[in-house]
């Protein structure tokens, strides 16, 4: 399994999720952090939506990616976790 979390560069909301993302210990997935500044898709479609989080699974040859709930920017570590893992089950 693999997190995408589109992020921006100065965005204290991102990095406090891409903190909590890389406490997680009981939960095996990978993390992929994605500048929004670096592409002009990803910024256009996220400049005021970040940080966005995406759940990539490889299904067949292609990836597809389903868009998760944004966590609360006072969630813990623990209700991050307990959030992920319902979605990391289906």
């Amino acid at each position: 399994m693999r997190l995408i979390l589109y992020s921006k560069p100065g965005c204290h909301l991102c990095e406090g999720l891409q903190e909590k993302l890389e406490q997680i210990q009981n939960l095996s997935f990978e993390l992929e952090i994605r500048d929004i500044t670096t592409r002009e898709d990803w910024f256009s479609a996220y400049q005021y939506e970040v940080p966005v989080l995406f759940l990539s699974n490889r299904r067949g040859a292609e990836d597809a990616e389903e868009l998760l709930p944004r966590p609360s920017p006072r969630a813990s570590v623990q209700k991050l976790e307990e959030m992920l893992r319902k979605y990391l089950a289906n």
